[in-house]
């Protein structure tokens, strides 16, 4: 698998060893990256469909592979607690769903805090079947003034696509759909609960 090779101004992680292991896990797997990611410091990065526990390190190996930092959120009772060390160290951030300000603001506060940062969403919010998409991840770009990068994770064709980056308009019933036709000919893990 051909190395990917980001820009200077995307947030970076690990090294030629790291990036070389994740690519040869990949590719023993029969994965292949297409596409590549955008040269921006901030971004949300959007992954479906999410349909098994399998997407979570599939993820993780694709951007070991590209050497990208990307930060998940997690339960804060998740991310601290049991394994709470690689958690962080894997981007988790513990989110408290009890929090007077929400978990959109708490995202908006991580952006606007930090020089350089991509936060992964996987906007069905469940491996279960959804019969639509969370937008929090859109008010989240939005609130940022951040672009949305979409990942496609096709289990059919082991195939990850990396699509150009898109900045929402602020007409989020324009944008949706725009962006969910991205996903259209991709099949997840469990197809059914797509």
């Amino acid at each position: 698998m051909k190395e990917q090779q980001l820009g200077e101004a995307a947030p970076q992680r690990g090294n030629k060893i790291t990036r070389w292991l994740g690519r040869a896990t990949l590719a023993l797997l029969g994965w292949q990256i297409v596409g590549q990611v955008p040269n921006l410091p901030k971004f949300v990065a959007i992954g479906a469909p999410h349909t098994s526990n399998w997407d979570f390190p599939l993820g993780m190996l694709l951007f070991i592979a590209l050497g990208l930092r990307v930060s998940w959120m997690g339960k804060d009772s998740f991310v601290n607690g049991p394994g709470k060390r690689i958690w962080h160290w894997m981007g988790g951030i513990p989110i408290n769903r009890r929090a007077a300000h929400g978990v959109v603001d708490q995202m908006i506060d991580a952006f606007k805090n930090r020089d350089k940062f991509v936060l992964g969403i996987t906007p069905e919010g469940t491996r279960s079947k959804v019969e639509k998409w969370k937008t929090g991840f859109y008010h989240i770009a939005q609130g940022a003034s951040v672009p949305i990068f979409p990942i496609e994770i096709n289990f059919k064709i082991k195939q990850f696509v990396l699509h150009p980056a898109f900045m929402p308009s602020g007409e989020l019933a324009v944008d949706l759909p725009i962006l969910q036709a991205l996903y259209a000919q991709s099949q997840g893990k469990r197809p059914e609960l797509q």
